[in-house]
């Protein structure tokens, strides 16, 4: 079950890859369009993440039952665990208000919605859930893929997704500035 939530994990890291870049061009107005291709590309890594969900509740069931047999649970020893459990809730959380905020269209065109201070608070908020989650994810991931030598590549990853990060963190303020200031 972990070898297929790597799997998936990987599937979602990907597909979030190409929808963060193409709708932050989108955010910021560089691009006009696409909203087909993101649709796509969103329905895509919620099945993903649907599926993602699941695997990890199942896991996380797994790991009170082994709390509950051993009757001890070590929280201080397993934070990371629970900083890997607490953080997908939050990218939970914050994709329902990503999806709220960015869905609609109006006879097949794309619809803008309101994004005032809360709507980019909360997308901001999406941004470092995903970069808390995804980071302190990536160790087990790559072992869980068979990676011999994964710390270059955990550098190499971090560093790709925290530019990547800041330049969706930006996008989303460029959006609301182009909503409320200009």
């Amino acid at each position: 079950m972990r070898k297929w939530n790597a799997v998936l994990s990987v599937g979602i890291l990907a597909l979030f890859l190409i929808h963060a870049i193409a709708g932050s061009f989108q955010l910021s107005g560089i691009i006009q369009g696409g909203s087909g291709f993101m649709v796509i590309i969103a329905h895509a890594m919620v099945g993903l993440v649907l599926l993602h969900i699941i695997i990890g509740i199942k896991l996380t069931a797994d790991t009170f039952n082994a709390v509950k047999k051993s009757g001890v649970s070590y929280f201080k020893e397993n934070k990371l665990f629970w900083i890997r459990r607490i953080s997908g809730f939050a990218v939970m959380l914050f994709i329902l208000f990503h999806i709220m905020i960015f869905i609609g269209s109006s006879n097949g065109a794309f619809r803008l919605n309101l994004f005032e201070g809360m709507q980019l608070c909360s997308q901001l908020l999406l941004v470092l859930s995903v970069a808390v989650h995804a980071v302190s994810n990536i160790k087990p991931l790559t072992l869980a893929l068979g990676a011999k030598n994964y710390k270059a590549f955990l550098t190499d990853v971090v560093l790709v997704l925290s530019i990547l990060l800041v330049f969706m963190g930006a996008a989303f303020i460029v959006y609301y500035l182009r909503w409320n200031v200009f």
